[in-house]
């Protein structure tokens, strides 16, 4: 079997004039690169490490923007045969002392050897390093090696096998960066083998066009590591550009006859709330033949405002396409067939919430719709089980248990959270759902998790920084998620107790809360309550009843 550098190898010799990626910047030209001049940045970073003297199997951390560097110093690693891992760099949102304490974390886990990144931001990263740590190697962007031709003998990324490590994915969660995902050649390799099948990818034809961070895995796999290996011309374009402006991913997909996006449920919405008609003039959206929603529940309504704004400028509504995803197994787990648009599975209501059956609707019954992630990829298996682990029938839900060839080797440096994780083979995802017809519906997640935007959020770690805020009485917040039908995507909701009943300071208080958590978190938090002693449902052990606590609150406030 191959492995990643020997890939590139073939790639560099056979197609070294093919353009592989086409970089966009709000204010500059397209910068297209080709094969020779990717894997010739590469080589200058794979001569820095060597220069540094960065050995084989040692963890280098990225902290660099969208951009040539990020690339070229991505794949200089996986030449020398060290194991990257890209870490999400600074915004304005985010401050800067929390920035530095999740990357002491990473640091403290994952113990990297080497930190790659940009000189004005040299000091940030010094800040977050202590006595006696990993780290040896803080290579600056400036300091890179001259180009010249590769000579691939001489690399020791070609002397990996292919059960070795080769990445490390971090979540984009709260506290995911704990949790480096170990990826091994096979396991990438075997990934793309089944998701291109399932894909039906065409590397004549197809062109993929992104704006996902390459830090997560929807835009790290879908949009940079299959592109790129399987000669699929990539249209790459930064986040924060297309927040600012979401009408240039529909421009570019027109301009460069786009055939494949992947985008979290949320952008669904954003796009047809946001974008302009004026923006649209002379786009033609036909070429696209898959968008396919993945990373957070997904939702045929927001396919549906989709389609309705978009459709005028020949978008097929049967390019409306779903996935079930997730690091631990490289990437996808399921795809929604690409000849037709994904079932959509009427159900009871009140069955699925009581008894956590998807069984059809009453005549004067409430009902909900589902939408299917679709089938399992040809090499993925998937149960669902109880709490015991035994196998559910279909329309029970469950926890969703996959087991394939493509999945992580374990957790770095954390055997604690492998085992816990995997049981017997099969790697326990911490979703909920159920099959029916061979699709998987996937309802929920285990441990209360909110995704937000596509971030993962972790209620507790929200509820510990809204309990440092004066006032707020320590361990009596909770948080908890709340789908927003206009923004296509869940927004957290706090409830925290306090002795105040004065309405303009519980006003002051819940401001206080909001500016906290937003300044010290991966959100930006709207919904905050201050409510009375006792309002905190508890469960009869004293723990926090998030499920209980929401509904109140919708109820209280008038949500329902």
């Amino acid at each position: 079997m191959t492995t990643l550098p020997i890939l590139l190898q073939r790639s560099y010799q056979e197609v070294p004039d093919k353009t592989c990626v086409i970089l966009q910047h709000a204010g500059q030209p397209d910068k297209a690169l080709a094969y020779r001049d990717l894997i010739r940045g590469a080589n200058r970073y794979a001569l820095t490490y060597a220069r540094e003297g960065i050995q084989p199997g040692e963890v280098v951390i990225l902290i660099l923007q969208h951009g040539e560097d990020l690339m070229y110093s991505f794949w200089g690693a996986v030449l020398r045969g060290a194991i990257p891992s890209i870490m999400p760099f600074l915004t304005e949102k985010l401050a800067p002392e929390k920035y530095r304490a999740d990357l002491a974390s990473l640091i403290s886990i994952t113990q990297p050897t080497t930190i790659v990144t940009y000189p004005e931001f040299e000091q940030e990263v010094r800040g977050a390093l202590v006595a006696g740590d990993s780290v040896r190697h803080i290579i600056l962007a400036d300091q890179i090696e001259a180009e010249s031709e590769p000579d691939f003998q001489s690399l020791q990324g070609f002397k990996t096998s292919p059960e070795e490590i080769v990445v490390l994915q971090h979540s984009s969660g709260t506290t995911g960066l704990q949790k480096g995902v170990a990826l091994s050649h096979r396991a990438i390799l075997n990934q793309l083998d089944a998701y291109s099948r399932s894909l039906r990818l065409d590397p004549e034809n197809d062109v993929i066009v992104s704006w996902l961070p390459l830090y997560h895995d929807m835009g790290f796999i879908a949009c940079f590591i299959m592109p790129i290996l399987l000669r699929i011309p990539l249209v790459n374009m930064s986040p924060f550009d297309w927040v600012r402006a979401p009408y240039k991913l529909h421009q570019a997909v027109s301009q460069y006859k786009g055939t494949l996006t992947w985008l979290p449920n949320f952008a669904y919405n954003f796009c047809a709330h946001k974008i302009r008609e004026r923006n649209l003039e002379g786009v033609d959206l036909s070429s696209w033949r898959a968008i396919v929603n993945c990373s957070e529940p997904v939702h045929v309504e927001s396919h549906d405002l989709f389609f309705e704004k978009f459709s005028a400028y020949g978008l097929n509504k049967s390019a409306l396409q779903t996935c079930y995803a997730m690091a631990e197994n490289v990437f996808a787990v399921t795809q929604s067939p690409l000849d037709g648009t994904p079932a959509v599975d009427a159900i009871d209501r009140e069955t699925f919430m009581t008894k956590r059956l998807a069984t059809p609707p009453g005549p004067d019954s409430p009902s909900m719709q589902m939408t299917s992630s679709g089938h399992p990829l040809p090499n993925v298996k998937i149960r669902v089980v109880d709490e015991f682990l035994n196998d559910l029938p279909d329309r029970s839900v469950g926890e969703i248990a996959i087991q394939s060839d493509c999945m992580l080797t374990g957790y770095f440096n954390r055997p604690d959270a492998t085992e816990s994780a995997i049981k017997n083979g099969w790697y326990l995802t911490g979703d909920y759902g159920y099959m029916a017809d061979g699709e998987l519906y996937v309802s929920g997640r285990k441990k209360d998790l909110i995704i937000v935007g596509g971030k993962n959020v972790y209620p507790q770690d929200l509820e510990s920084l809204a309990s440092e805020v004066p006032g707020v009485h320590k361990g009596r917040v909770v948080a908890f998620g709340m789908y927003d039908e206009e923004e296509g995507t869940e927004e957290v909701v706090i409830v925290a107790e306090a002795e105040s009943t004065s309405p303009s300071e519980r006003e002051a208080l819940a401001d206080a809360i909001r500016k906290h958590v937003t300044k010290s978190s991966a959100i930006a938090l709207r919904h905050v309550k201050v409510a009375d002693d006792q309002w905190i449902v508890k469960t009869s052990s004293g723990k926090t009843a998030r499920a209980a606590n929401r509904e109140k609150f919708l109820k209280a406030f008038g949500y329902e």
